[in-house]
């Protein structure tokens, strides 16, 4: 950690902005457009899952992964137990919970209560370039997972 002296309004504006990266990540992902996370990370970002040795490197990279969910894919993801520590005035690490609800094969209507598909939580390293904060590394821990179900016709109301 850096010995660098921050004025106390600086460091809650650079943990502000990257708690706001942390929950717009998931609002992109569930109710935006799926690409455009990769936005949020430096132009050489990585997302990573060490359990498969799953690495996605750079933000034309992450575009293409993240725009490439299935259409008819319905999340939500809870997002929780946001700690940012600011390390200097350019960097920043961060460990968030969270739990996903996923199925694919939405048409429309509600779907009934399931469990999570996948509860971790994620470790990230944010960079300040110029005066915007990004994504520069995120890990994501998976201690709990399984695969995405595919809803039939009739799992709809």
């Amino acid at each position: 950690m850096s010995t660098e002296a921050l004025d106390p309004m600086e460091r809650l504006l650079a943990e502000r902005a990257c708690e706001r990266l942390i929950v717009e990540f998931v609002r992109r992902l569930d109710l935006g457009d799926p690409g455009s996370v990769a936005d949020l990370f430096t132009l050489d970002g990585v997302w990573e899952w060490p359990h498969g040795n799953r690495r996605v490197e750079g933000r034309e990279a992450l575009r293409s992964y993240f725009g490439s969910r299935p259409a008819d894919r319905l999340s939500r993801r809870m997002s929780t137990n946001i700690l940012v520590t600011v390390d200097s005035a350019s960097v920043a690490t961060a460990t968030s919970y969270f739990a996903t609800y996923r199925v694919d094969g939405h048409t429309d209507g509600m779907v009934p209560p399931r469990l999570p598909a996948n509860v971790g939580h994620y470790e990230d390293t944010f960079r300040k370039v110029e005066d915007t904060w990004f994504l520069a590394n995120r890990v994501t821990f998976l201690p709990f997972g399984g695969e995405t179900v595919r809803l039939s016709h009739s799992d709809q109301s």
